[in-house]
């Protein structure tokens, strides 16, 4: 298969809205309810939490499935380099689904969160239990997914001790791109502004 093939394949399973659909199988456009955003936390705030957590899985596995598998079919000298790709692929069609016109897609946590499983997955599991000791004592969800954007760099670095891993680039750059989709979330925190996350919101 080809590379471009690949990144093709994982745009489009990345654009998969499973917040919207979730959504619309209940009867409401979750764009128009909670914080608007098509991520499991909004899901979780207006839909409950047992269809909140499908739906994170979801996003999950947008990005898990295509970095598992897809480099194994494909024909090229670099799979490591392409793996990346394809996550990078999965996380852009969450972020700008495709099928949703580009428009109101998530943040790109979860599915980020598959890609690095799929990649690094002792250090995503640290950056995971930061993040729920983060929201246990905060009940933050942003501030949660960034503190669990900062740590994986320095687990993954701590972990394979070569800065020069495109592994760990790449950690950076979702890093940074974490902290600049919650950039509105960093500045409610600041003005104390930011909503804790106690119950989802009433649909009747």
């Amino acid at each position: 298969m080809s590379p471009i093939v690949g990144v093709l394949i994982s745009y489009l399973a990345g654009s998969i809205p499973s917040a919207y659909l979730a959504g619309k199988a209940r009867g409401i456009d979750l764009r128009k309810h909670g914080s608007g955003n098509l991520g499991a936390t909004n899901v979780v705030r207006v839909l409950g939490p047992r269809i909140g957590a499908a739906v994170f899985i979801a996003d999950l596995l947008k990005g898990f499935l295509p970095v598992y598998f897809l480099p194994r079919y494909t024909e090229t000298l670099r799979p490591e380099l392409w793996a990346l790709l394809f996550g990078a692929a999965a996380i852009a069609g969450h972020v700008k689904p495709i099928f949703l016109l580009g428009k109101g897609g998530g943040k790109g946590v979860a599915t980020a969160s598959g890609v690095f499983l799929a990649l690094a997955f002792v250090p995503m599991l640290i950056a995971e239990v930061m993040w729920i000791i983060v929201f246990y004592f905060s009940r933050y969800v942003s501030l949660a997914s960034l503190v669990g954007a900062a740590v994986l760099p320095i687990a993954i670095l701590l972990w394979s001790r070569n800065p020069e891993s495109l592994v760990f680039i790449a950690s950076v750059v979702i890093a940074v791109f974490v902290f600049w989709t919650h950039r509105a979330n960093i500045g409610r925190l600041r003005r104390g502004e930011e909503h804790r996350f106690v119950r989802r919101e009433s649909t009747s």
